[in-house]
């Protein structure tokens, strides 16, 4: 990037509100193999809000549970910590993933449904690792993986159409290539710098900049980074894209290396996928067009 062109970037990140300090714990949280159910619940416990809008998602109809669930220790325990941690997101910069990008003539919630849908097929993914990974970090990884999107949108908004005439005239190889193009810059790239800026831990700041280049990342982050890879293209395969780049990347089929996954699993992981995906999007506030 050119100094102008990094400086304006920066300028924007600053102006998108810092994650709150207990989003920013539950997700260094969610990135240590180490924690408890327990860890998760202690937090939620510190914040108000995030225990009432707990409270009032479990048993709201998305989800109704056979009785009432009044302490947050059932709560989190019925809900996983996958959804603690969505609610926890959505709470923190709902306003950022629920505006219309308009560099990708995309409507207003379209990015907040594909990182949703995204961070559940990766969830999914990562049940067919062959060393084993941690489903719920593929989860949050997955929700996050786009953040540079609305900020690079900006850059994009007057030259749309010249992102696509550079696909389309074979200019550009993927989307990735033509926003560099024409912005001087990669939605993946932006995303890196503002999870710089919100101090995300290490797997998820990875997670963030290669999703596009999975091979490209550190070797003991690329099972995940393939994992939120894969769910990033199954939502788009499913319909959940973010308007003008949809299904305009390349898949890496290098995640053979790391996944067990043929045609059989492919389509159990996209119904398991939808299933968890609805409750939760219409818990969280979202709604379907008709």
């Amino acid at each position: 990037m050119t100094s102008s062109l990094d400086q304006f970037i920066h300028k924007e990140i600053r102006k998108i509100s810092l994650l709150s300090p207990n989003t920013a714990r539950l997700l260094g949280l969610n990135s240590d193999p180490d924690h408890s159910l327990q860890d998760v619940i202690d937090l939620v416990k510190l914040d108000s809000a995030l225990t009432a809008r707990t409270l009032r998602i479990v048993n709201s109809a998305a989800f109704c549970p056979l009785v009432p669930i009044n302490t947050i220790e059932r709560a989190v325990a019925y809900l996983g910590e996958k959804m603690i941690v969505g609610i926890a997101v959505a709470e923190s910069c709902g306003k950022m993933f629920n505006q219309p990008l308009e560099g990708y003539e995309s409507q207003a919630g379209d990015l907040w449904k594909h990182d949703l849908y995204t961070a559940f097929a990766a969830k999914e993914v990562a049940k067919y690792a062959k060393n084993g990974i941690e489903a719920d970090l593929a989860f949050t990884a997955g929700l996050l993986h786009d953040i540079g999107k609305p900020v690079l949108s900006k850059l994009l908004e007057k030259a749309s159409k010249n992102t696509i005439d550079a696909l389309d005239q074979g200019v550009a190889k993927d989307y990735l290539a033509a926003e560099k193009l024409v912005s001087g810059a990669e939605h993946s790239e932006v995303g890196y710098e503002l999870a710089k800026y919100w101090q995300l831990p290490e797997p998820i700041v990875a997670a963030i900049r290669f999703h596009h280049h999975p091979a490209q990342a550190s070797e003991e982050l690329q099972q995940l980074v393939y994992a939120v890879h894969l769910g990033d293209i199954i939502a788009m395969m499913s319909g959940y894209a973010t308007g003008s780049d949809s299904l305009q990347y390349n898949l890496d089929s290098r995640y053979e290396k790391f996944f067990n996954i043929s045609s059989t699993e492919l389509t159990k992981i996209i119904s398991d996928t939808e299933s968890a995906f609805r409750p939760a999007f219409e818990s969280l506030g979202g709604k379907e067009e008709n």
